[in-house]
């Protein structure tokens, strides 16, 4: 199991080059050569990343991708979300129906308390933290 995917990882890179960028927008081709990305799968992560709000684009001889809040307003979570859906340690499904014994489960109990902590300690890390 990966916590982290790779397209995870390749947005918050891609996110942390362009929070650091001097320019207004960052094309995607200035970012394949600085992250070493290949350009379709590059593209394919920012247009989910402009899809969801977290960047700005705009076509045109001068554009190209811009974050669209402050690095210190996008956390590590949200980005996980976006690539791997909501995150969750366990559905708590037995033979793939919801487990009948959710209510008095302990393992339910230290997996949900986990799952929080570990919710918590992603949505406090922010691109900004990233480039630190």
């Amino acid at each position: 199991m990966k916590l982290i995917t790779r397209d995870t990882d390749y947005a918050i890179r891609a996110l942390g080059c362009i929070a650091v960028s001097k320019k207004e927008m960052v094309t995607a081709g200035q970012l394949v050569k600085e992250l070493d990305i290949p350009r379709p799968f590059l593209r394919k992560i920012l247009q989910a990343l402009n899809k969801k709000g977290i960047l700005r684009s705009c076509k045109g001889k001068d554009g190209g991708f811009s974050l669209a809040a402050k690095s210190a307003d996008i956390n590590v979570l949200e980005i996980i979300e976006i690539f791997q859906g909501p995150f969750q340690l366990n559905e708590h499904l037995f033979k793939g129906k919801t487990c009948p014994n959710i209510d008095t489960c302990k393992f339910k109990k230290r997996t949900d308390k986990m799952e929080q902590n570990m919710r918590k300690d992603l949505e406090a890390i922010t691109i900004k933290d990233v480039l630190k």
